[in-house]
């Protein structure tokens, strides 16, 4: 399971559409939402969002990161005239929020709520059951009034409905069955649709209608192809500061046109250590292992290649982890180390797999040669044999160093062995 966060936009327009639905149609929303990125027509949107005409506006990113109005990046109650004019200074500009820098690109636009009080809640998965917080003191500054918020934990297997009277015994008679049936009907949203995790902060009472100010919403990526009809269009966008790049970018188009899987994550494109490695859980296993070691500094990358994929898509995946590792040399002065990892599939053919690798080692085979590369290889699986054999003989004939070890050898042992030869200084 993957916790992914989205967008508020689009936790706020799924959970609009459908809190109706699961509070028996006992309580509505103000779903007036615009979402503005760098290819939005700004001089058309009061015109294909005429709403935005007739409310006072609160505007501000919506880029996976908090405390916004502490960074002097929120409007509040403006028109839609000021608040066009605040993106136009703010897009495309870099903002720093805490020790994060990184490029502003999406503004969410939405109602200006005048109200007093402000509330809290968040709902987690956790393995023992779903955790439920609330606080009547909801707002910026929860964390100094934690020991405000009170917690429940609900089995999401149980018969019970979710019963949420226990955590709102300090709330105003007047409006606890308000928040009955929307913390009820909350739950009834987290609990049917693969979240991990969704947390609104604040939200308020006006006149009887609740108004969501804030929200937070993760959802388990793996699951989401359970709910098309819910979360089929939802981005999962980069944290903020940790904008792709032009190679994430491809490895994130060749994942969505296969049924295998292909990831990539640029950590340190200077670093000397790269990996190429089969299998999600492997993936996570060689990167601990190598940080374990203390060389987090010097990790180049993390992702995977799973699923079985075919040796045209292995091929373009290895290509592309080379092109970025045979740029220049380490400013070390030291070898570059390629780790091609993996457990004992179960399925994967090791032999196509490593085929499509081959041909990229070939084909970068100079560029590998010229800024120092050193590889180690670990694999088991269908075909394994072969697939070694294979790379045994590619380092044969160009003259890369590589060294070949099958399911005898521990799956991250390779790490500590490749850091041994650097001490050792081996060629």
């Amino acid at each position: 399971m993957a916790r992914r966060g989205i967008r508020e936009y689009d936790a706020k327009r799924v959970f609009y559409r459908l809190m109706q639905r699961y509070t028996n149609d006992r309580l509505t929303f103000d779903s007036d939402l615009v979402m503005v990125d760098p290819n939005t027509d700004l001089s058309r949107l009061a015109d294909d969002y005429p709403w935005l005409n007739n409310k006072r506006l609160v505007v501000k990113p919506d880029q996976l990161f908090g405390k916004r109005g502490k960074s002097g990046l929120v409007l509040l109650d403006a028109s839609v005239d000021e608040a066009i004019k605040f993106i136009k200074t703010k897009m495309n500009k870099r903002a720093k929020v805490g020790r994060t820098a990184g490029k502003l690109t999406h503004f969410l636009i939405e109602p200006f709520v005048v109200h007093e009080l402000e509330y809290y809640v968040a709902m987690k998965m956790e393995s023992h059951g779903d955790v439920i917080y609330f606080s009547t003191k909801g707002g910026v500054n929860i964390e100094d009034v934690w020991d405000s918020v009170v917690e429940i934990v609900v089995d999401p297997l149980g018969e019970r409905p979710f019963d949420p009277s226990p955590i709102l015994s300090k709330v105003p008679k007047e409006q606890r069955i308000i928040l009955e049936t929307f913390l009820q009907g909350m739950y009834k949203f987290f609990s049917s649709h693969d979240m991990t995790y969704l947390e609104i902060n604040p939200f308020t009472i006006v006149d009887g209608k609740i108004s969501c100010l804030d929200m937070v919403a993760k959802i388990d990526d793996t699951a989401i192809y359970q709910n098309p009809e819910v979360w089929g269009d939802v981005e999962f966008p980069p944290s903020f500061g940790a904008e792709n790049n032009p190679e994430e970018a491809y490895i994130k188009s060749l994942d969505e046109k296969t049924g295998a899987s292909l990831k990539l994550t640029i950590l340190n494109p200077e670093g000397r250590i790269w990996t190429m490695v089969a299998g999600g859980g492997a993936s996570v296993v060689y990167a601990d292992t190598i940080v374990d070691l203390g060389y987090s500094k010097e990790l180049a990358n993390y992702g995977e290649y799973s699923g079985n994929p075919s040796t045209e898509e292995t091929y373009l995946y290895a290509r592309t982890i080379l092109s970025l590792m045979t740029k220049e040399k380490h400013k070390s002065g030291k070898h570059k180390i390629l780790v091609i990892g993996g457990g004992i599939a179960n399925f994967t053919d090791v032999a196509n797999t490593f085929t499509g690798i081959i041909q990229a080692l070939r084909e970068y085979a100079d560029r590998m040669k010229r800024v120092g590369v050193r590889i180690y290889v670990r694999r088991g699986g269908p075909n394994y044999k072969m697939g070694l054999e294979k790379m045994r003989k590619v380092g044969d004939e160009t003259g890369i160093p590589i060294k070949v070890f099958g399911p005898e050898l521990h799956m991250t042992q390779i790490i500590p062995m490749a850091f041994a030869d650097d001490t050792r200084g081996v060629k």
